[in-house]
């Protein structure tokens, strides 16, 4: 495999950002549940800096991304890098697209002193589960995700 291409993403990337998450939330059949828009990901992503989006690039073109975030573990003491997003084309699948980008995040983890990695994924996405069991991630068995939104987070904060 040729050394692959990466680059950042800018304030100009914001509607591609917005495709790669469509096109991902209609693969995990959830595209009904994107409420983001260019206006509210240029807020979160390049003016409060919440997160950051890598590109995966063939021939100039952006092949696949990653967004993600630090988060932080009282156990380890220091930042973590945490996967929100990992999507890669349909038509570039194959290629080590998605291998690159988890290495390229990795590489950042360790670059910026972080503990760990992390990420979700969809318990019927087989594809996607057998290609990290075969990076060597591990499932985190003993714990459930939780989730407060929308009406619920708001009752909740009164």
């Amino acid at each position: 495999m040729e050394k692959l291409c990466f680059r950042y993403a800018t304030e100009k990337d914001t509607a591609l950002i917005l495709l790669f998450i469509k096109e991902l939330a209609e693969y995990e059949k959830m595209l009904d549940e994107v409420v983001a828009t260019e206006e509210i990901l240029k807020e979160w992503i390049f003016e409060k800096e919440k997160a950051e989006v890598i590109f995966v690039l063939e021939n100039g073109i952006e092949a696949g991304f990653a967004l993600f975030f630090h988060n932080f573990s009282t156990f380890l003491g220091r930042s973590g890098v945490y996967l929100e997003d990992l999507y890669v084309k349909p038509e570039y699948r194959g290629r080590g697209y998605g291998k690159g980008l988890l290495k390229k995040l990795a590489q950042i983890a360790v670059e910026r002193g972080c503990g760990r990695l992390e990420w979700w994924c969809l318990d019927w996405n087989k594809p996607s589960i057998d290609f990290y069991l075969s990076l060597g991630a591990e499932p985190m068995k003993d714990w459930t995700v939780y989730r407060i939104a929308g009406d619920t987070l708001q009752k909740l904060a009164e």
